[in-house]
Order: C-alpha cells, then sequence, then structure tokens
C-alpha cells in the first residue's frame, strides 16, 4: 500500500504560489500592479475616505509602537528627505510652518 501525503493546506499553497509568482515576475510586476490599484481605487474614492482610513492605521498603529519606534521611523524619512531635497525645499517648508504659527497667533 503506497503512503499518500497530507493535503497542503490553503494557507501553505497560497505562501507558495505567492513566493513562485514573486520569483517569475519579480519587484516591477508588483511596483505595476500595485500602481493600477492606487489608481483605480482614487478614481473611485473620496479624500474622506483617504482621510479615515488613514486615521484607523494611524489609530491601530499608536496601540502597538511605542515612542521609540516613532522616533526611529521619524529619523529614516527625515535622512530619506536629506538625501532627496536641496535647500530650497526646506525654506519652503520653513516658510510655510511660519506663516501657520503667525496665523494661529492673529
Amino acid at each position: 500500500m503506497a503512503k499518500t501525503e497530507p493535503k497542503m493546506s490553503r494557507a501553505d499553497a497560497g505562501r507558495l504560489g505567492g513566493e513562485k509568482t514573486s520569483k517569475l515576475r519579480g519587484k516591477e510586476f508588483y511596483q505595476q500592479i500595485g500602481k493600477k490599484g492606487g489608481t483605480s481605487t482614487s478614481k473611485k474614492h473620496s479624500t474622506t475616505f483617504f482621510q479615515e482610513i488613514g486615521r484607523k492605521g494611524g489609530s491601530s498603529t499608536s496601540s502597538t509602537h511605542n515612542k521609540t519606534f516613532y522616533q526611529e521611523i521619524g529619523k529614516k524619512g527625515g535622512t530619506a528627505t536629506s538625501q532627496n531635497q536641496d535647500k530650497s525645499f526646506y525654506q519652503k517648508i520653513g516658510s510655510k510652518g511660519g506663516s501657520a504659527e503667525r496665523n494661529k497667533l492673529n
């Protein structure tokens, strides 16, 4: 009598399929389908929708992460921004921030 192998779970089959697709298609494939999905979603939903899901995601993240997490991602973002922006970018955002503060005081 031949041994039969146990059936693969749906989760395992999905994982294996995803890994195979990733190897065959590469990063660019996922970037393209992600861009298509984002464009389609932005046409179907309003700004309010994106604000709401952003709030939900931020709330969920804040309940599972501490101050150190936010310091680390802030530092990473600052480093990336400084590598991609020049002095005029910082002058522009500094001016906007200053104007906003003056408007609050008046």
